[in-house]
């Protein structure tokens, strides 16, 4: 996917009408979804996701100067809202935490983490394998699964990402897919089978897990 940077003139000086508001983006989100849903926008189109955003000027009274929002704005440095009601303010005190929290564990790969999870009831002394297990949703995946007393197998592509995910998340195994099959991987860490099985990826992962695991969660774009 080729991706251009685009320079275009945004008069703001004056918001020309009641209830505008004028952002200026603060975090963009990156996300694997980008890379086959972009090629089919075509040159010259604003790829889409979700922005953090920061208001500079406003003539809405429920978004004063400051406000931090979420938006579905795509790459955009800066944008007008013509009403706010495609904002979404972000209320909460974030105390210390980057705002980009609620584009990450706070955003769509945390809820996809914790429901996809939640979907599973998974138990303590279970065991969750995880694929795409250092990503945005898979990391989560593998640490809220580690909280709720399970055994947890993660897939990655570098042996970097499976350090990562074994002394800095926790994991209790963690497999470079390209150097072990997942049955010789799965026969070491799960010789009893497998509990739950979050799936981020959707592909030949699939027909090895789906015989082990008793609850197979999809969470990746087909």
């Amino acid at each position: 996917m080729e991706v251009s940077i685009v320079l275009y003139l945004l008069n703001y000086q004056d918001l020309s009408a009641s209830l505008e508001v004028l952002c200026e983006a603060v975090y963009l989100t990156v996300d694997p979804y980008m890379r086959i849903h972009g090629e089919l926008l075509g040159k010259n189109k604003t790829m889409f996701g979700e922005a953090c955003c920061k208001v500079i000027k406003t003539r809405n009274g429920q978004f004063p100067v400051g406000t931090l929002v979420k938006s579905s704005s795509g790459w955009r440095t800066h944008f007008i809202s013509p009403d706010g009601k495609d904002l979404q303010p972000i209320s909460f005190d974030l105390g210390s935490l980057s705002p980009s929290v609620t584009l990450g564990v706070l955003g769509m790969p945390g809820m996809t983490a914790y429901f996809g999870l939640r979907l599973c009831e998974p138990k303590p002394r279970e065991v969750c394998v995880v694929n795409a297990a250092a990503g945005a949703v898979g990391s989560i995946v593998g640490q809220l699964a580690k909280l709720k007393g399970l055994t947890v197998i993660g897939f990655a592509g570098s042996d970097d990402k499976c350090d990562w995910l074994t002394k800095e998340l926790k994991f209790d195994y963690a497999f470079n897919y390209k150097k072990i099959s997942i049955t010789d991987a799965l026969k070491k860490a799960a010789p009893n089978g497998v509990d739950v099985f979050f799936d981020n990826v959707s592909c030949a992962f699939v027909s090895s897990y789906s015989s082990l695991a008793q609850l197979c969660i999809y969470a990746g774009w087909w």
